[in-house]
């Protein structure tokens, strides 16, 4: 699963790389945590260009009657996302980038503690992890928009510290996954596979700050 990532690049990075206004209240941060807001980049039906949102991680599906599921949801296998109910509907439509700097995973060495990991590009580059988005109402009428990650199998760098990894997508694909009306089951499903070892680095690190 990737139950938290970091986004330290500042809001001028964000805005070239993904070619999108960044809200006034984003701020960078090395520790984002399901539950909270993290910033995304979609295409909404209808709407020509991207645009950049701060949605609250954890999925509720627009036909959930209780909000507690998000907690349940904060992560989609990409394998079966398409079929799933509660995710199968915004894979057709509503699907996103939330941008990176770097993922945390914690290895399984034995002991009483994991050991956190940090992984990110060499280059230290921006990246986008694959999500799916959901719009959600409360009983009293107040809109809440949500998210959760596409996992896949770990590549050679992440596969000794745990057996999943997010999807990351690259720039090339930035406009076939986001584009509400790209319904290709199979083409959408290819830009799941897991991102290329050779761009990534893992490290050990003391704690997750």
């Amino acid at each position: 699963m990737c139950g938290r990532f970091m986004l330290t690049a500042p809001p001028e990075d964000v805005a070239r790389e993904f070619e999108v206004e960044v809200p006034p209240s984003y701020r960078p941060r090395t520790n984002i945590r399901p539950t909270e807001e993290v910033l995304v980049i979609r295409r909404q039906s209808g709407a020509p260009n991207r645009t950049a949102a701060l949605l609250r991680w954890g999925l509720i599906p627009h036909w959930a009657k209780d909000p507690a599921i998000a907690a349940k949801l904060i992560n989609a296998r990409a394998e079966t996302a398409a079929e799933k109910p509660s995710f199968r509907d915004s894979f057709r439509r509503r699907r996103c980038l939330l941008p990176a700097t770097g993922f945390y995973e914690w290895q399984d060495t034995g002991g009483r503690r994991k050991q956190p990991y940090l992984i990110r590009r060499h280059d230290g580059r921006l990246f986008a992890l694959a999500g799916l988005w959901d719009r959600w109402f409360d009983p009293e009428g107040t809109r809440v928009e949500t998210c959760t990650i596409l996992t896949t199998e770990p590549n050679d760098v992440v596969r000794p510290i745990h057996n999943r990894m997010p999807v990351i997508i690259a720039p090339q694909h930035y406009d076939l996954w986001l584009d509400p009306s790209a319904s290709h089951a199979e083409k959408l499903q290819a830009l799941l596979a897991p991102f290329a070892e050779s761009e990534l680095l893992a490290e050990a690190i003391d704690e997750v700050r």
